[in-house]
């Protein structure tokens, strides 16, 4: 079975997206642990310290890989607002998912579940309204 070009894209879109994502959860991951360690025993300050720090670099990666279609493969900061909004959605939702988890589970498996709430959030805004498809089609 033949999948769609919108699919294919779309699919394509989410890697790319998820590949850049692994790099900034490392890093994500890496600070909120340090801060939680050594800065603040709060694990809600902690999680969007650790966000703060990889905005920007998320924002620049995405703009010359994921959406390079959409960006020229350049970061405009006409777009940024709307990523940084993304990502501020995505960093509420993994907040409240990571501290309601550490209720019942790990903090390193709470922070596992906060991290794929955070993924599917900020892709969805993201793709389609922060970076839409050129004439806002997925197979342009």
């Amino acid at each position: 079975m033949k999948l769609s070009a919108p699919f294919g894209r779309l699919s394509f879109k989410a890697t790319s997206f998820a590949l850049v994502g692994g790099l900034n959860t490392v890093l994500d991951t890496s600070i909120f642990f340090l801060l939680l360690a050594y800065v603040t025993s709060s694990i809600a300050a902690a999680n969007v310290g650790a966000w703060l720090t990889v905005i920007v670099w998320s924002f620049v990666m995405n703009s010359f890989t994921t959406f390079s279609a959409e960006t020229g493969a350049k970061p405009r900061l006409r777009h940024f607002p709307g990523f940084v909004g993304s990502g501020i959605m995505a960093v509420t939702a993994s907040t409240i998912a990571i501290v309601l988890a550490a209720m019942v589970m790990p903090v390193w498996a709470a922070k596992a579940l906060a991290i794929l709430v955070s993924f599917t959030v900020n892709f969805s805004i993201t793709h389609f309204l922060v970076f839409p498809a050129k004439g806002g089609r997925d197979d342009a």
